[in-house]
């Protein structure tokens, strides 16, 4: 279909709820939406295609034709968005890698040599099923735990059939199998040691560690000495799991903490698992900066829920989500109890949120690499701009001090980057005043009179033009380039009280606030820095020459050629004043070295 078809085919939705299906030309699904009203939903996608993001200009751009499914209720548009997105798996809708759910610990109690083992999901067979506990690997330490504990097997022979015909495997040399294999070992002791594990895992320590005890007390009164010690061994191994907050008592958590963070280009979604006011595990998914975080996050949270199979009673959130209302009652009906979805505002539990917050943006930030983190910081200044990403930004400051030595810095970043090679600066002429006006206009006209010349270090045309000073500097900058018949992006840099722009403004006055955008700020900041450094460093070396110069006006015989000969030789004036007659007269004639000498020791003898 045309674009004009696809909005028309929009314009002829319903008025009602529904989700809606685009594919691309291969009849491919690359996402699916969720609508109250799906011709105003649906619209949205081909009107005023402007002012979409870069990413959904270019899923627009991949739609061949689209399906709509029309639902009873908004409910029910959220069950089918959920159960439609998981089927698809769209490319532009953000999406959980992990869908494999939480596994499980089953043991069955009715076969004669019960065995614990991780499965993938609960089924319907009799056995027990323990969890979820987290991770799979957070499942896997539970069952090493109880393993190790109780010294359960953990090799691939199966009881009865292999009891007895071989040796031990090397778990039972290490002491972490009690050598269950073995033809000393009865049935019954193996099936106590698995009732053990079930209770353990149950959350029943202290029943474990009293059966143990008083087995161990048997054993001591019977003079069964080897036994006993063992008992002592498995004892104290049992109250140390007890206190570890790793094994739960059959289910994941009661509190649920989702935290959500950005860089320059990563977003991560995470979820810290509390039970008891203590942490469990955490799962966490890191992706690309999205266009909307509500709906990335409303759509995550959806997404991991189901796949994990099971809620806890309260869910924090770092903000409002759509749906949140919609949603509770669709945990309700799949998991059969009621989830509080909250937003807390303070105290310990807003703590929680930080900290999950915090955990998001460590995981974020780890994945961030160095480019990419410029590269994103450019991308968000040309949007900010209303301009392409600059790869070359030229920034302009002015140094005098009374109006001498007046000089210009122009400082070079490429890509981000600073970019030295190109650093240039200006000596201004024919300025006796301050005029910090005069002087931009006049260096801006000198670099580009230089770059329509074709001049060598001149001839780079630059992206985006940062000029120290407001909305006059910028208007000066923009009637210099316009004498030449140019222009390019230019901008102001407005300072705050503690002399770091804190905006940017354009030659018509608007200003652009960047200090709520930390990548922006801090790269302006240093553009900023390194200009007013450069130029600074300049105005210092030119008025330091002068002062020099000066110092020896007026000594009969040192003209400009001597004045140059003695700074290159003894480096500085203090030098040169502490330099006795006959070192003088190594480089100067004996009438030229007397009168130097005599000017910094006016009462002394050679």
């Amino acid at each position: 279909m045309t674009f004009d078809q696809l909005k028309e085919k929009a314009r002829s939705l319903p008025l009602q709820p529904g989700v809606y299906i685009m594919r691309d030309k291969s009849d491919k699904v690359i996402y699916v939406g969720k609508a109250k009203k799906l011709k105003n939903r649906v619209s949205q996608y081909f009107v005023d295609t402007v002012s979409h993001s870069p990413k959904t200009r270019i899923m627009v751009s991949k739609i061949d034709h689209f399906d709509v499914i029309i639902a009873a209720s908004e409910f029910e548009a959220l069950v089918l968005e959920c159960s439609q997105i998981k089927r698809y798996m769209p490319k532009y809708n953000i999406l959980l890698k992990d869908d494999k759910g939480y596994p499980y610990l089953r043991l069955d109690m009715k076969e004669a040599y019960p065995k614990l083992k991780m499965v993938n999901k609960l089924s319907n067979d009799g056995a027990s099923y323990f969890g979820p506990f987290g991770s799979r690997s957070v499942t896997q330490s539970v069952l090493e735990a109880i393993r190790t504990t109780l010294k359960l097997p953990n090799c691939s022979r199966e009881f009865p059939r292999d009891i007895g015909k071989d040796r031990p495997c090397l778990n039972y040399h290490m002491n972490q199998c009690a050598g269950w294999c073995m033809a000393d070992k009865t049935q019954e002791q193996y099936r106590q040691l698995m009732e053990q594990a079930r209770q353990l895992l149950l959350g029943n320590y202290k029943g474990v560690a009293d059966d143990i005890r008083k087995q161990m007390l048997a054993a001591s009164e019977n003079l069964e000495f080897e036994r006993a010690a063992a008992l002592r061994d498995r004892l104290n191994a049992v109250e140390q799991l007890g206190q570890k907050q790793t094994v739960t008592a059959g289910a994941l958590a009661d509190t649920d903490v989702v935290g959500y963070a950005e860089t320059e280009s990563k977003a991560c979604f995470a979820v810290l698992h509390f039970r008891g006011g203590n942490l469990l595990d955490k799962d966490y998914e890191v992706f690309a900066v999205p266009d909307d975080k509500e709906a990335a996050v409303s759509s995550l949270i959806k997404q991991y829920y189901l796949s994990r199979g099971v809620a806890p009673k309260r869910v924090f959130l770092p903000f409002q989500i759509e749906d949140s209302e919609l949603f509770a009652q669709f945990l309700l009906q799949q998991f059969g109890a009621k989830t509080k979805l909250m937003i807390p505002q303070r105290g310990d539990n807003m703590r929680l949120v930080e900290l999950a917050n915090k955990n998001a943006f460590e995981e974020a930030d780890r994945v961030t690499g160095k480019e990419e983190r410029v590269s994103a910081t450019l991308v968000l200044l040309g949007k900010m701009l209303n301009m392409a990403p600059p790869a070359r930004i030229e920034s302009f400051d002015i140094s005098n001090i009374s109006g001498t030595d007046i000089v210009a810095s122009m400082v070079v970043f490429q890509d981000g980057k600073p970019k030295s090679a190109d650093y240039k600066r200006f000596k201004l002429e024919g300025l006796s005043d301050q005029d910090d006006y005069a002087s931009m206009h006049q260096v801006i006209l000198r670099r580009f009179a230089h770059y329509k010349a074709g001049d060598k270090g001149f001839e780079t045309a630059p992206d985006l033009l940062l000029i120290d000073g407001g909305i006059i500097h910028a208007n000066v900058a923009v009637d210099a380039l316009r004498e030449l018949d140019l222009s390019f992006p230019v901008f102001g840099m407005v300072k705050d009280d503690r002399h770091r722009t804190r905006a940017l403004i354009t030659p018509e006055g608007e200003e652009i606030s960047i200090s709520s955008q930390p990548a922006v700020f801090a790269l302006i900041g240093n553009i900023q820095e390194h200009t007013h450094n450069f130029a600074i460093r300049y105005h210092r070396q030119l008025r330091s020459k002068r002062l020099h110069y000066s110092q020896l006006d007026g000594i009969v015989g040192i003209g400009p050629k001597r004045k140059q000969q003695l700074l290159k030789t003894f480096k500085s004036l203090a030098n040169i004043g502490k330099a006795s007659i006959y070192e003088l007269e190594r480089i100067l004639p004996k009438d030229a070295a007397a009168a130097v000498y005599k000017h910094f020791h006016p009462e002394g003898d050679a």
